[in-house]
């Protein structure tokens, strides 16, 4: 990864680009949901899970480029997950420049996710993905995640818990 990548807490100042980043990076499903508006306006909120949770952001360079949440165990979350669990939520890198993608910007970012768990003492980590993200279904298997059980979809789109072992 770039020495030009730095991974940080999320502060209020963030808001408004982890917000658009959201938008941003799940625009390129937006045919696949049955509502994309009312995607959108959730995503364009992405920054309030930080009332619950921990985001995490990776910049690059000058500018912020990816944003994850962290909620740890025993946090409220869905009830299709373990409320002991630590889950990941909202990965999202910018797809501005294709690069970024390679640069590691997601795994790092899950990493950091994982470190936080241990630090929970975890043995287990959670999140909720769909085949539609082709780059981080992937990622995330090569990362030693394990598909559960299926989870209701979002706007009309199939998603599934994952689990992996810390």
């Amino acid at each position: 990864m770039a020495d030009s990548v730095r991974i940080r807490d999320y502060r209020s100042s963030d808001a408004d680009e982890v917000n658009r980043l959201a938008v941003t990076a799940f625009d390129q499903f937006r045919d696949a949901f049955h509502d994309w508006p009312a995607m959108r306006t959730g995503l364009s909120k992405t920054s309030e899970l930080s009332s619950g949770g921990e985001i995490i952001v990776a910049d690059l360079g000058d500018r912020l480029a990816g944003a994850v949440g962290y909620f740890g165990p025993g946090v409220k979350k869905a009830a299709f997950f373990d409320q002991a669990w630590p889950i990941i939520r909202m990965l999202v890198v910018d797809p501005v420049d294709a690069v970024d993608r390679r640069k590691g910007l997601g795994h790092a970012l899950t990493s950091e996710c994982f470190a936080r768990a241990r630090r929970d003492r975890c043995q287990t980590i959670a999140l909720h993905t769909s085949p539609i993200m082709t780059v981080a279904l992937p990622m995330y298997l090569r990362m030693g995640f394990s598909k559960l059980h299926d989870a209701p979809p979002i706007h009309g789109v199939p998603y599934a818990v994952y689990t992996k072992a810390l």
